[in-house]
């Protein structure tokens, strides 16, 4: 039976694997071609000589888990094959320098050795972008089935809906909450006695996925992951700890024992100074290249309305410790005091959001769909205040607001950018915001920040929750 399911990961994995055949094959012929000047051999023939490496190569990916995690996750994008691609073209390259001292027709220069890794990083990489790409608009989206109702069931199939690009396609529930029913506007194709009988149903409705919210299964979980593996359907757990998890927890098997690592809840000394290099190295490098934008900036805001340039505001930063932001004016010089008179109009009850906020200037207008008005917050890094990434900077009355549980989000600097900055700016509400801010601390990692601002560039330009 398993043989009907499983057709758009089988099609998947081997569309990747193609993609990088040809994108390993183009950047070892453009390296020989480039930094060979005197080969001993004519470039082509250790061009021959390398094309026989190539099964090897999709052997070594598929060590490293490059072929199955889309299967595991409900998202996955190229950016987080980055990590285990550097490590498997670091060592790949060193592999196919060794190949070629043995069995080739000479030794390879090494310049041409790395200039075949740097290509081959950036040719795979957007090779694989491409064919995912792809492969999303040629697939229908997979059909989910949601098991049990937790508390984060409806948090979970908003996403869904709201993200076309993830291509999953929500399409009933097995629960024993008949609220859930309105709350997640699913139709309800059953309860959870009905679980005897989920392979005939997961047939029926052409199930791709199931996610399980593992809370109201009194240990029936085994029973479903085996049922669905018959069947090659996917699973996917929902934890009712979910607070405490993120991408950062780590498996660990004591004994045959399976228990799951979270992050400490303070960070290491070395993890502190590493964050403050990297935002001390890229405010540094990014005040540079920003300089002439705002001065150009700047002059725009003092031709279009009466003020001050700059715009400074208290915000609530480490530990409940109070900063001054800045930022390039936007709104007219009397915006605060007008502040209070709007809140009533506001779209979420935690903060100020406005559909047209008549307090923003004509210049503050153009430079807030691109965020440019925040170029000058690359200071308040640089003197430590904030960070290149983390959790949102709240005026005073708006961090009163945060629940005791997510106090855990000012153990970290306030951020320029942020989860709540890559998933929806002010798109997000304020509880939202709140839980995103708190799982990016309690899951910090150094890679999580690069992740973070190498995602923030496209979402500006694509200006989606721009207020």
């Amino acid at each position: 039976m398993a043989r009907h399911y499983g057709r758009r990961d089988w099609f998947l994995r081997r569309l990747l694997a193609v993609s990088d055949v040809m994108c390993l094959a183009l950047a070892l012929a453009l390296a020989l071609v480039l930094a060979e000047t005197k080969p001993a051999h004519p470039w082509w023939e250790y061009l021959l000589y390398g094309v026989a490496t190539l099964p090897a190569w999709v052997v070594l990916l598929k060590m490293y888990g490059l072929y199955e995690r889309d299967a595991k996750r409900l998202s996955h994008s190229t950016l987080d094959d980055l990590p285990s691609l550097f490590h498997a073209l670091l060592l790949g390259c060193l592999l196919t320098w060794c190949y070629f001292v043995a069995l080739g027709p000479a030794r390879p220069a090494s310049a041409a050795i790395l200039a075949f890794g740097g290509l081959a990083f950036l040719t795979v990489l957007g090779g694989r972008a491409v064919a995912r790409a792809c492969f999303l608009r040629m697939i229908s989206a997979e059909r989910v089935l949601l098991i049990g109702t937790g508390d984060t069931s409806c948090a979970l199939i908003e996403k869904m809906r709201a993200k076309a690009s993830l291509r999953l396609r929500p399409i009933g529930m097995l629960g024993r909450d008949d609220g859930a029913v309105q709350r997640l506007a699913l139709p309800q194709l059953g309860s959870l006695d009905d679980l005897e009988d989920l392979p005939g149903l997961l047939m029926k409705h052409r199930v791709g996925r199931v996610v399980v919210a593992e809370g109201e299964l009194d240990g029936r979980l085994l029973q479903v992951v085996r049922d669905c593996k018959e069947l090659a359907v996917k699973v996917s757990l929902l934890p009712a700890t979910f607070s405490a998890l993120g991408s950062s927890v780590e498996i660990d098997d004591v004994q045959g024992v399976t228990v799951l690592g979270i992050n400490p809840t303070v960070l290491s000394r070395s993890s502190r100074l590493a964050k403050r290099a990297l935002d001390l190295v890229g405010a540094a490098l990014l005040m540079v290249l920003a300089l002439p934008v705002v001065l150009v900036l700047a002059v725009a805001v003092k031709l279009d309305s009466k003020g001050p340039v700059l715009f400074r505001q208290e915000r609530v930063g480490q530990g409940g410790r109070r900063f001054r932001l800045v930022k390039l004016r936007t709104m007219v010089v009397d915006a605060e005091a007008r502040r209070g008179q709007l809140l009533s109009q506001s779209k979420d009850p935690g903060w100020l959001h406005l559909e047209h906020d008549p307090r923003i200037t004509r210049t503050g207008r153009l430079m807030r769909l691109a965020s440019l008005d925040e170029l000058p917050q690359l200071w308040n890094v640089l003197t430590g205040d904030m960070s290149l990434v983390g959790p949102r900077p709240l005026l005073a009355e708006e961090s009163v607001m945060v629940a005791d549980w997510a106090r855990g989000r000012l153990d970290l600097t306030p951020g320029i950018t942020g989860l709540w900055q890559v998933l929806g700016r002010t798109s997000i509400p304020f509880e939202e915001m709140v839980r995103l801010d708190y799982l990016y601390v309690t899951n910090w990692s150094l890679w999580g920040d690069v992740r973070l601002i190498l995602r923030t560039l496209p979402v500006v330009l694509r200006r989606h929750g721009a207020n």
